[in-house]
């Protein structure tokens, strides 16, 4: 899922919970004043890709399963499921009297609906590729029925192992077809129509200022749940966001400007945990000059990136050597996946890349840069180390004689800039949607609504398709350390570090918790005075 932030290991699938040192808790009254992004670029479950569009979502949207505090999928929406021996007919039956926020009844054909509409063409939702694990996907209509209105089957191509993670995913969520019908896209750009089935309801929306939310006394599970409001403010300055803490005026903010963590970082309320994720470069691989290998390699490789986290990143970052992180395991589950697939350079060899990215660039017919153009480096304008990570890219990338101008742009803008192949270079970040390798790997097939490189290669695609209807881990797992091969045969994209994550939260806060996958859950916070 596309990262906002520029912020170790990371750990396997772990939820850490974050407890204020206080004792003793508030009870669910009042207010929770948080920031965790700008105004999102979409919050429709089907067409969000965003990590801050995510944890507004899961608010407000509920999946069949969901993820506890340490990342196990439990019962959400359904009870309980039965599995078939081969694995490959998953039976739901859903909890007893479910509402949408609305309080009209919630049925098992919602799924049957809102699973069709994500992979409909028309819909264009940017994680359509993860329904392809399902029988019928193929020929457009998912094998998933409702034979009554507590019972959702699904059957699949194979045995999926993740299979109960998806379905905690956002675009696994049901959208309510009524009003999608009725609304269009605008359907979830207005408090009044946003009607979700999750524990909390949009109540307040001030586009620029906030989105306050209040507990949703339909949801199933509304006696645990924490504060009356939650009030999303919507700041895109991380100065401000560190003022607006300061001042007590939000207890979580989940962006800190470069030059304060130092100032922070032995403050009992800073945060910095694992993240299952990437920063990366995108490519725009269909653009002249950038659709060479050789000249992709070239920048690839002559980053500094021990540089960038020393001085810029300044949390623990670690330099990236591939594109899939550390943290996810390998088929042997004592190894991780990195360990046994290893680097595809020495990301902390800069002089010896350097001179290997001369070599690339004048084997391209570009020595010293001569020939190429001036590119056009994008970032988005709400983070500062954003624009010193690019800063820092320009500059190195003149010592091998290319020139890059920077440009910067507002999230939303960005995002579909970048998603449209309206750029030559741009920043970007990958954190994982679940627990596997192919998180990272299967959004780079042809046409995918995340494959901001343009990128295609039939080879690959056949590969993806192949891995998941690969039975054997063993096999699976050396597909998938085959399909990483491919992306830096072609240097198709260009890593920078592993994430961590860092933010501020008020010890006054208790019983909030973040994910590896980058997701900040305060359905159950609640605030000790």
């Amino acid at each position: 899922m596309k990262r906002r932030i520029a912020l170790l290991t990371a750990i396997v699938m772990v939820f850490v919970m974050v407890l204020s040192a206080c004792g003793g808790t508030a009870g669910g009254g009042g207010t929770l004043p948080v920031n965790v992004g700008s105004d999102p670029d979409t919050i429709d479950p089907a067409l969000n890709s965003a990590v801050d569009g995510a944890t507004l979502i899961i608010h407000a949207f509920e999946g069949l399963y969901t993820l506890d505090k340490n990342g196990v999928p439990v019962p959400a929406q359904a009870k309980e499921v039965k599995i078939s021996d081969d694995g490959t007919v998953y039976t739901f039956t859903l909890r007893d009297g479910l509402k949408w926020s609305d309080g009209k009844a919630l049925t098992a054909n919602d799924f049957v609906y809102s699973w069709n509409r994500a992979i409909d063409p028309e819909t264009a939702a940017d994680y359509e590729y993860m329904f392809e694990v399902i029988d019928g996907y193929d020929e457009g209509k998912l094998n998933v029925t409702a034979p009554d209105d507590k019972t959702l089957v699904v059957t699949l191509k194979n045995r999926v192992p993740y299979f109960l993670e998806l379905t905690a995913f956002p675009t696994f969520f049901p959208v309510r077809q009524d009003i999608v019908e009725k609304y269009g896209d605008a359907w979830a750009t207005k408090a009044d129509t946003y009607i979700g089935n999750g524990p909390y309801k949009i109540t307040d929306w001030v586009p620029g200022s906030h989105i306050t939310m209040t507990k949703n006394k339909n949801y199933w599970n509304y006696k645990e749940l924490g504060m009356e409001n939650i009030k999303f403010v919507l700041m895109d300055d991380p100065g401000a966001q560190l003022t607006a803490f300061k001042q007590g005026e939000i207890l979580f903010t989940d962006d800190l400007p470069t030059d304060e963590i130092d100032a922070w970082r032995d403050k009992p309320e800073f945060n910095l945990h694992g993240q299952l994720g990437t920063y990366y470069v995108s490519f725009n691989t269909q653009k002249e000059y950038l659709n060479n290998p050789l000249v992709r390699k070239a920048l690839t490789l002559a980053i500094d990136r021990e540089f960038i986290v020393r001085e810029i990143g300044k949390a623990g970052q670690v330099p990236a050597g591939a594109f899939v992180p550390i943290g996810l395991s390998d088929a042997d589950p004592t190894k991780e996946f990195r360990d046994v697939g290893g680097d595809y350079y020495d990301p902390y060899d800069y002089e010896g890349n350097l001179e290997k990215a001369r070599q690339a660039l004048a084997e391209a017919g570009y020595p010293n840069g001569q020939g190429l153009p001036t590119f056009e480096y994008l970032y988005n304008s709400e983070s500062t180390g954003h624009k010193l990570i690019g800063e820092a890219l320009q500059d190195m990338w003149s010592k091998i004689g290319v020139k890059v101008n920077l440009q910067s742009q507002e999230w939303a803008t960005f995002l579909n800039t970048r998603k449209n192949g309206d750029y030559d270079i741009a920043r970007n970040g990958w954190l994982g949607d679940y627990n596997d390798p192919i998180s990272f790997l299967d959004m780079w097939i042809t046409g995918s609504g995340n494959n901001d490189a343009q990128w295609s290669n039939t080879e690959y695609d056949a590969l993806i398709s192949q891995i998941k209807t690969e039975t054997d881990t063993a096999r699976r797992f050396e597909l998938m350390h085959k399909a990483e091969d491919i992306i830096f045969d072609e240097w198709m994209l260009c890593p920078i570090y592993y994430y961590v994550d860092i933010f501020l939260l008020s010890q006054k806060v208790q019983n909030f918790w973040s994910s590896p996958l980058g997701y900040k859950y305060f359905m159950y916070a609640t605030v000790k005075e």
